[in-house]
């Protein structure tokens, strides 16, 4: 909606107080930056109410968030669109020992191709990337670029509904965390980089072993 009707969210702005509520912080997205630029050079008051996000909320697992490099999307594949771009991204904050916060596709309200074909908008049901998905994807991309950027040994952590009460934290191997059932969504990933002994500490408590291929219960 903010995309396609930021003109009429503007409008009403001129003659009444509108509130926009997101999902996160209102400044993680550039969508909601520019939002903000085009109410002010039209004279509109703008007051920002700021709330948790993932971006903080993955240091429960104990990674500080100052080791953090740049956050990178990881979008659903298609037969015939495979992006590899977050690929130097990951490797240019592993150069750096950094740790790379994941974000995972969401896709609410897309049109499918064939309706968009016929003129008339029908949606696809609601898909929520999974960690295991993205960590499949990840290997792919590794796969075809063949720069030893991370591998199926390399250490992550796969967050699920982080922030509620059933919310799961599970630090291991990609290989290890394809094993495990996350649950519903949403999950995020963090790959990571050079540690320090605090920081394993934390880990230790959500790490999984090989004596342990599943992890099911809430953390």
């Amino acid at each position: 909606m903010v995309e396609e009707k930021a003109d009429k969210i503007l409008s009403e702005s001129q003659e009444s107080n509108v509130a926009f509520l997101v999902v996160g912080d209102p400044f993680g997205a550039t969508t909601h930056t520019d939002l903000v630029v085009r109410a002010k050079k039209l004279g509109i008051q703008v007051k920002a109410v700021h709330n948790a996000s993932v971006m903080n909320a993955v240091g429960i697992c104990g990674l500080q968030l100052y080791r953090f490099g740049e956050t990178v999307s990881i979008p659903f594949f298609t037969e015939t669109w495979r992006p590899g771009s977050f690929y130097e991204k990951i490797k240019r904050n592993r150069s750096l020992g950094l740790h790379t916060l994941c974000l995972l596709d969401i896709r609410v309200k897309e049109p499918s191709l064939e309706s968009l074909c016929r003129g008339k908008k029908l949606y696809e049901p609601p898909r929520y990337m999974t960690v295991n998905i993205a960590i499949e994807q990840l290997l792919e991309v590794e796969l075809l670029q063949g720069e030893s950027v991370y591998n199926e040994d390399t250490l992550c952590v796969g967050f699920a509904r982080l922030g509620s009460e059933d919310q799961m934290i599970v630090a291991g191997t990609m290989r290890l965390l394809q094993m495990v059932d996350f649950g519903a969504p949403l999950h995020c990933l963090v790959i990571v980089g050079e540690t320090h002994p605090v920081e394993e500490e934390m880990l230790d408590f959500y790490r999984l072993t090989d004596d342990v291929p599943q992890h099911t219960g809430n953390v």
